[in-house]
């Protein structure tokens, strides 16, 4: 952070990363408005059993992309920020290679064992194409990542909420007249290969082509092993929203996953608020870590918490109070799902304070972080399976007995919360808490609306009720929730003289 930054109490790094909040925000409602379609066309077209098939494959190759980008998806601005002099062309492009190697590994294992990604099915079509997806993902996550160190966050945006939300919806709603039998993996290879295209051309144009450089595989091991701890915690946030399917799995057919994981993707729609952060707050943190500015980095999180808990929680509310009318929308029987997605709009606004408080520890305390993840899966675990248990015995009805695994996600997200945020106010000596009570004010103001919409159509729940319920909500933390300072910044439209600038090193 520089000087004068730091003179203005950091007021520059949370302008900053208000101005990259406000850009990815956009970004955020342009994928709400692209995963619409694409879960109406996947359950009205390919039905639940097709879209639990689907899920299974995902995770395996989600998985496998996370393994190969080695922790570069976050530690690639660490290792920017204490480049000391070091050509950050070189360092961007080492990274790709680091990317390139552990896909293409990753990659064969896949094309010559198929049945991973299908344990309980045969391969159908081009179905065998799915593996391309690894590199592609991976090379996405660190051309992002370096294009966000430069500040260039509308990459992002253009990437993953717009050419990849409305590549997969439009390949699938065509694929669909053609087979429905790999029209949904067809369309996602189709989307990871169109984000990928989408993000190399920023990158090129940020770091361009490298120049009198080749890859030193020493330095490449290296920090492919100084990532381990990154790359797990990333492996550890990924599989906290993925252990749950694996968990039904063992309980449940794939109809029951396949509207399981409906309502997981309309939930996971409120956690893009968080990640609308991501790009700035990596950057940001990495540089003010550097400089051992503390007291900027507890701020930084404080406040960011805030806004994404306040962002979340009212997303949540205005999905959640019509949670059967949205899972409606997927298809006729995906609307028992209701209890299910009800449950992971909480888990989501729980696990807030946790993926914030994580952006830091990532720098500050690698190791305690990641194992913190690890015992935040082995309670999802054993409590998901638990309450799943137990809800049979008591004799619910399969889609209630599912909402179990979701009941051990939003334990396990309460847990990471609360150790997160601890061990992070520990080191930096201060607060770092996002909670402020008018958001509880909020949520009570929406009560009385809830049980209005509840009595009218599932359309006018949806067009009216669920702006409504936003609105009021928005209306009470604007007015007593809001400080003035939180709202000066998100007043801000253009740069002061003086301020940084995309490409800046803050940390000179």
């Amino acid at each position: 952070m520089s000087a004068d930054n730091a003179a203005d109490g950091g007021k520059k790094d949370l302008a900053a990363l208000a101005r990259g909040g406000r850009i990815n925000f956009f970004g955020f409602v342009l994928r709400l408005l692209a995963r619409i379609p694409f879960l109406f066309i996947a359950g009205q077209f390919y039905g639940a059993e097709a879209l639990g098939r689907f899920a299974y494959a995902l995770i395996v190759v989600e998985f496998s992309a996370q393994i190969a980008t080695l922790g570069l998806k976050r530690g690639l601005a660490q290792q920017l920020s204490a480049s000391k002099g070091k050509d950050h062309t070189h360092i961007v492009w080492d990274g790709m290679v680091v990317a390139m190697l552990g896909s293409l590994l990753i990659m064969a294992v896949l094309f010559l064992f198929p049945q991973m990604m299908f344990p309980n099915s045969e391969v159908r079509g081009l179905e065998r194409l799915l593996p391309i997806t690894v590199l592609a993902l991976a090379w996405t996550e660190v051309a992002l990542a370096a294009c966000n160190y430069r500040h260039n966050i509308a990459a992002t945006v253009r990437s993953r909420a717009i050419v990849e939300p409305w590549t997969i919806s439009i390949v699938a709603g065509v694929w669909a007249f053609i087979s429905t039998d790999d029209g949904l993996i067809v369309a996602y290879v189709a989307s990871m290969v169109g984000a990928l295209l989408a993000a190399l051309w920023p990158f090129i144009k940020d770091y361009g082509l490298p120049h009198h450089w080749k890859p030193h595989y020493a330095e490449l091991w290296g920090m492919a092993r100084r990532n381990l701890p990154v790359a797990a915690a990333d492996a550890t946030e990924w599989a906290s929203r993925r252990l749950d399917i694996l968990v039904l799995g063992l309980f449940f057919t794939p109809a029951i996953v396949g509207i399981y994981w409906a309502a997981q993707q309309v939930a996971s729609l409120p956690s893009k608020l968080k990640t609308s952060f991501d790009p700035i707050m990596g950057p940001v943190i990495s540089q003010n870590v550097e400089a051992g500015n503390m007291g900027a980095v507890a701020q930084q999180v404080r406040q960011v918490g805030f806004w994404i808990i306040a962002a979340q929680a009212g997303v949540a509310l205005a999905l959640g109070i019509p949670a059967m009318a949205v899972m409606n929308l997927v298809g006729e029987e995906f609307g028992a799902g209701y209890i299910i997605l009800a449950v992971l709009l909480a888990a989501e606004v729980i696990a807030a304070m946790a993926a914030v408080s994580e952006a830091a520890l990532i720098y500050l305390a690698r190791h305690r972080n990641m194992i913190i993840g690890f015992i935040m899966l082995a309670l999802e675990a054993a409590i998901g399976a638990g309450a799943i248990i137990v809800l049979r015995n008591m004799g619910y009805p399969v889609e209630v007995q599912a909402a179990g695994a979701a009941i051990g996600l939003a334990a396990a997200l309460g847990f990471a919360a609360i150790a997160k945020a601890w061990l992070l106010s520990g080191i930096v000596n201060a607060s770092v808490s996002g909670w402020r009570w008018p958001l509880v004010w909020a949520g009570i103001a929406t009560i009385p609306l809830g049980l209005m919409i509840g009595r009218i159509p599932d359309w006018a729940q949806l067009t009216i009720g669920a702006p409504a319920i936003l609105l009021v909500f928005g209306i009470v933390v604007w007015r007593w929730g809001f400080g003035p300072e939180d709202r000066e910044l998100f007043k801000m439209k253009k740069e002061r003289p003086g301020a940084a600038t995309p490409g800046d090193d803050l940390s000179n």
